[in-house]
């Protein structure tokens, strides 16, 4: 039986180690991964077949109502008459939204675009028997596994 389970790079891995050890697997029977962390920046835009669910125009199209309105209303008095200042409104607003959320996105939220919450780092393969399994399973937990899963 194998159990793969998730850890922090922490002390806790190393109790859970000697705790292994101690409770009978041996050395041979553990093994430890290292994960590499994220060096590219993410993307911005989207694309059809991946989206980090953030959206750039919704900003854009509140503004793009607000000022189209607005340019209607005043479009009475201009020369070119409402239609076409309402369309220079939404225009407008939609560019100067669009924007507001591009900013936003690249220079605001950049510093917060690493994982959510707890990162795993370390996964801990363990090699054992079946009847160890639950013990084992405890073990990792009681030392602060982020995730364990078992493959008889």
């Amino acid at each position: 039986m194998q159990l793969f389970s998730t850890f922090e790079t922490t002390g806790y891995l190393e109790m859970a180690i000697s705790t292994l050890e101690k409770n009978g697997i041996q050395k041979e029977n553990i093994f430890a991964v290292p994960l590499d962390n994220r060096t590219e920046d993410r993307k911005v835009f989207d694309t059809l077949h991946r989206s980090d669910g953030t959206s750039l125009i919704d900003i854009g199209m509140a503004l793009a109502t607000a000022f189209s309105v607005i340019g209607a209303s005043i479009g009475f008095k201009l020369a070119w008459g409402p239609i076409y200042w309402g369309l220079i409104g939404a225009f407008a607003g939609f560019v100067l939204g669009f924007a507001i959320r591009l900013f936003i996105e690249l220079v605001i939220k950049k510093k917060k675009k690493g994982l959510k919450g707890k990162q795993a780092e370390i996964i801990l393969i363990v090699d054992c028997e079946e009847s160890q399994g639950d013990l084992v399973e405890n073990i990792l937990w009681n030392h602060f596994a982020l995730g364990v899963a078992k493959v008889k």
